[in-house]
């Protein structure tokens, strides 16, 4: 396996917090992601390698193995289960266990590249031949880890998505009610196994942008509408938009801006949770009259003075 410094492929240095990596990476995946970038194989292939280095240095748990293993991080474990073995029988027999033939000799401090050779490369030596046609020569794929980003109304509908991971065409269905940040995870859509070992997983992240007439707040939504100072004075009318269309919405006499009313089950889509919603908040903005005729003003005089 060639070395890959994901630090450099995503333009940070080792000391980065995780929101510097993220931020790094959607810097580079806008630049270089796929539809930008059509028929362009380099930069399909620098995609491949900033997802890949996403992937480990967003997760903290990969980020600490590649850390200490580099390019073997994904079977960093493996090493230290079989040093803990080889101690174990070390200490059963009575002294050090070593030699070659028979194992890898794994005093502290030893660089671990020889066992990894001996286990995944087919250098010889009795431990990696016995792993690699052991059970416990099978290991999981690498995990994938996907952004997506919808607009709010998007995220309001059950629909069809398709993904492009690792050149494999991966289709899967939204539910309505998604929220922003949510992660799911898609058994068996990632990176193939080793040695007949089971596929990775897919995790796809949502990032939800925000909307001109909407605020969402959990399944609530928010929503503001201007009324004259005539309704808000008088009562009348005024056409609300929602998610699903546009409502008439009675105004009391002597509303005051500010004022907030609630329409049930107007709002969000409650997540896998069909027929559910949220509410819809709407606030009254009231607009003072402007350009008003001598006439008007003598009519608000009189109203002032009353």
């Amino acid at each position: 396996m060639a070395y890959i410094d994901y630090y450099k492929i995503l333009g940070v240095d080792k000391s980065a917090t995780q929101d510097d990596i993220k931020k790094a990476y959607r810097k580079q995946a806008r630049k270089l992601h796929p539809d930008l970038n059509p028929n362009d194989k380099e930069a399909e292939i620098k995609f491949k390698e900033l997802n890949e280095a996403n992937e480990v240095l967003s997760n903290p748990e990969n980020r600490t193995k590649y850390d200490k293993y580099g390019e073997h991080w994904k079977h960093g474990e493996e090493y230290e289960k079989a040093q803990q073995q080889q101690r174990q029988q070390s200490q059963s027999q009575g002294g050090h266990y070593g030699g070659r033939s028979s194992g890898a000799d794994f005093g502290e401090g030893e660089d671990f590249s020889d066992f990894f050779q001996d286990m995944f490369g087919g250098a010889g030596g009795g431990f990696g031949k016995s792993s690699r046609g052991s059970a416990s020569g099978k290991f999981k794929g690498q995990d994938v880890h996907a952004e997506l980003t919808l607009n709010l109304r998007d995220a309001a509908t059950t629909h069809p998505q398709t993904f492009d991971i690792n050149g494999k065409k991966v289709r899967i269905t939204i539910p309505a009610g998604v929220y922003d940040g949510q992660q799911i995870k898609l058994k068996g859509h990632g990176s193939p196994g080793y040695n007949g070992g089971p596929n990775g997983d897919l995790y796809i992240t949502f990032n939800i942008n925000s909307d001109p007439d909407f605020e969402r707040v959990g399944d609530d939504l928010k929503t503001k509408v201007t009324i004259d100072l005539y309704t808000a004075v008088l009562g009348g009318d005024v056409q609300v938009n929602t998610l699903d269309g546009s409502v008439n919405l009675k105004v009391k006499p002597e509303t005051q801006s500010g004022v907030t009313v609630r329409l049930k089950g107007k709002g969000f889509p409650v997540y896998k949770k069909e027929g559910q919603f949220g509410d819809l908040f709407v606030t009254y903005e009231v607009k003072l009259p402007t350009n008003l005729t001598e006439k008007q003003k003598e009519l608000f005089e009189q109203l002032k003075n009353a």
